[in-house]
């Protein structure tokens, strides 16, 4: 261990938590303890990971890892000795999380509520599951013992089953700062019901936290997460301004407020818990996604409980909320868009340990006031006392039969089926779905594709499955096997735009042009009057070549969500594709202005500032696309070229080897947009590639 930057750091975890509503709200002069923490330090957009899915992204935010890595992969699992379902445990992680490295390098944890934390780890220090709340007897004044393995150490027990807000005992003065047209409502409404209930939540994770920070044991890091942002904003978050198609004019007037007010708890309940940490204490305050709060909110009201369970994560944005204040974080700091895999090492620096070389993110070390400690191996090869429970501990499912009624509720999962054979293979599917998307994600499609494939195999007619593995498909350069995994799932349901999306993108890529250009007439009537289908449909326009259509498309894309960088990105690319390489360029620029961690954005700007023959950037570029992955075959191609020019030989045969070795598998290759490198090789007397 070296010197540490921090005393101590308390990591706060706010579910969905978004920039564009607490700006709102900055606006109005609310939110005034964020807004001092973002005034004495720094503050970013946190990009997430696929799928948005809170027990995979909270606990690769307290691994450093992905989900193919850390091994939870739903909000439940099936019990090892069969016989039902239970809440995706503790047990059930394959690595260490932060509470384990920590406490075994003798620093002392406090875990307050996390994500798959239950059954508590016996960790230096304490934890209290995210199992606290379960329970809750009918009559208010009946007895609530915690389920066996919510809080460690033992001793604590008492002192958390008192600080519990009981949901039957929420008192209406609360309830009104909360609801101010509660009495106009009705207690009994089931909305207001549902508030009360999330809410008892957060008050009990807020008191349990309270409990461990007011303790006089001595602390290193305390880590508290409240959900209720994410599990509120799915009831609620439909009634804020501008008014849903689905929501009447009352509805909005009685609960349009119910998210600022909210937001505003959470806030309070920051102050208290500042106050109680003390003022040396270094503060990451995070997001594992945002969440829509404006005209992009998908109306999901008319669809059945599966089909809403498929789309309910549409409601999260790609990027929540990174603030970082106090000791050892510079004030104003610029933070190079960080990912919710940067929080694990950055927090070992900040409290002088090494992240591993296994974790996937980084430490944020543009913010830090101290130089972070070389990487070692791996955490899970060094040996000692980690607060690793034994694998054998396992979790009665019956106890968790209010969780997984609320994750019901929230329309998370579907009702599960009777029968114990049904529940196992409904989650064995959805679990495996989501590996396959994990990695899909993080660009290891030959690994996702035997995922996709034994899920289509089982569920043919399944959209998500299908799509899913025609992407991995194209992904894989496999066009011909794409455009039938796509003409079989319309063989199911002939009208599914997106198949007809994916057979036409996949026959274009292929060469048949005269088959794609056909699929594409029909799918252009049929998205004419659809924004949402903007990006796709320039994309298919563009590999037939139709650049001026599909520059439209993409300024629609643009406009319609300025925030989202694929809009940036996509004009990039057709500007270039028009030889207009200036503009390219800017377009490119626009999207980094959002992220730094896009690879086709400084691709695009790298082939731009190549065309405009200023090979110095352009290599910089091409060297930041690679930065994030060496298996980019267009980056290695412009890489050579660029190399080439700028008289660096070593490096054009390096990146000529790196091409041919990425293609040696590759069956089908598609031809080049124009002005790709082709005919930027061809100009310049290059050999081509």
């Amino acid at each position: 261990m070296t010197a540490r930057a921090a005393k101590r750091v308390l990591i706060i975890g706010w579910d969905a938590a978004d920039w564009v509503l607490i700006d709102r709200l900055f606006s109005a002069g609310k939110l005034a303890n964020l807004r001092r923490l973002v005034e004495a330090g720094a503050r970013a957009d946190l990009n997430t990971l696929e799928p948005k899915l809170s027990p995979l992204l909270w606990t690769s935010i307290t691994t450093g890892k992905t989900a193919d890595k850390h091994g939870v992969l739903n909000f439940v699992e099936p019990r090892p000795e069969g016989g039902g379902l239970r809440i995706s445990s503790s047990t059930t992680r394959k690595t260490k999380a932060l509470w384990n490295i920590l406490s075994q390098n003798g620093l002392s944890t406090n875990v307050v509520g996390w994500y798959a934390s239950h059954p508590a780890e016996p960790i230096r220090g304490s934890v209290v599951s995210n199992m606290l709340q379960e329970g809750e007897p009918a009559q208010a004044n009946s007895p609530w013992p915690l389920i066996t393995g919510t809080v460690h150490p033992v001793e604590r027990v008492d002192a958390i089953a008192q600080a519990r807000q009981r949901a039957r005992a929420f008192d209406r003065e609360s309830l009104r700062e909360l609801l101010p047209n509660v009495d106009e409502i009705g207690i009994n409404d089931a909305r207001v019901q549902t508030l009360i209930k999330l809410m008892s939540y957060a008050r009990s994770i807020e008191r349990a936290a309270l409990v461990a920070l007011s303790s006089s044991a001595p602390w290193d890091a305390t880590m508290i997460f409240f959900d209720a942002i994410d599990t509120v904003g799915h009831h609620f978050m439909q009634f804020v301004a501008p008014k849903m198609a689905h929501v009447s004019p009352r509805e909005q007037r009685m609960f349009g407020g119910v998210m600022d007010r909210v937001y505003e708890w959470h806030d309070a309940a920051l102050g208290r818990l500042l106050n109680a940490a003390g003022s040396d204490t270094t503060v990451i305050l995070l997001s594992d996604h945002g969440f829509h709060s404006d005209h992009l909110r998908p109306n999901l009201s008319d669809l059945p409980p599966e089909r809403r369970m498929e789309l309910e994560s549409s409601w999260h944005r790609p990027h929540g909320v990174l603030v970082m204040s106090g000791p050892g974080v510079k004030r104003a700091g610029e933070i190079a868009s960080p990912n919710i895999l940067d929080v694990a090492p950055t927090a070992l620096a900040l409290l002088g340990l090494a992240a591993g070389e296994d974790f996937d993110g980084r430490v944020l070390a543009e913010v830090l006031t101290s130089a972070a400690p070389t990487r070692i191996a791996s955490w899970d090869a060094v040996e000692g006392d980690a607060g690793l429970h034994p694998e054998e501990m396992r979790q009665d499912p019956f106890e968790a039969a209010d969780a997984l009624q609320q994750l019901v509720d929230l329309g998370y999962m579907a009702a599960l089926p009777a029968d114990v054979q049904g529940q196992l293979d409904l989650v064995r599917r959805e679990s495996a779905f989501n590996l396959g998307v994990a990695l899909m994600s993080r660009r290891k499609v030959h690994e996702a594709i035997p995922q996709f494939e034994r899920l289509v195999a089982e569920r043919p007619a399944e959209v998500r499955y299908a799509l899913c593995l025609g992407n991995c498909l194209l992904s894989a350069a496999r066009f011909r096997d794409a455009a039938a995994s796509a003409q079989a799932l319309l063989n199911h349901d002939a009208n599914n735009i997106e198949a007809q999306m994916m057979r036409a993108t996949a026959l274009a890529l292929a060469g048949d042009e005269s088959a794609a250009s056909a699929q594409l007439a029909t799918i252009e009537r049929s998205a004419r009057d659809k924004p949402e289908w903007s990006l796709a449909l320039g994309s298919m326009l563009m590999l037939c070549r139709r650049y001026d259509d599909a520059r439209a498309h993409f300024a629609a894309a643009k406009q319609r969500d300025p925030r989202d960088p694929q809009g940036h990105i996509s004009l990039a690319r057709v500007e270039l594709a028009r030889g207009v390489f200036e503009p390219a360029a800017e377009h490119a620029l626009d999207a980094l202005d959002i992220s730094q961690s896009l690879p086709d954005a400084h691709l695009l700007l790298g082939a731009a500032l190549a065309w405009c023959g200023d090979y110095a950037n352009a290599r910089s570029s091409l060297e930041f696309a690679l930065h994030f992955g060496d298996g980019q075959v267009e980056a290695h191609r412009w890489m050579a070229l660029v190399a080439q020019l700028g008289g660096d030989a070593p490096l054009a045969a390096h990146s000529r080897e790196r091409v041919h070795a990425l293609l040696a598998s590759v069956v089908e290759r598609p031809r080049d947009a124009a002005f790709g490198p082709v005919e930027f090789a061809a100009k310049h007397g290059l050999a081509a590639i």
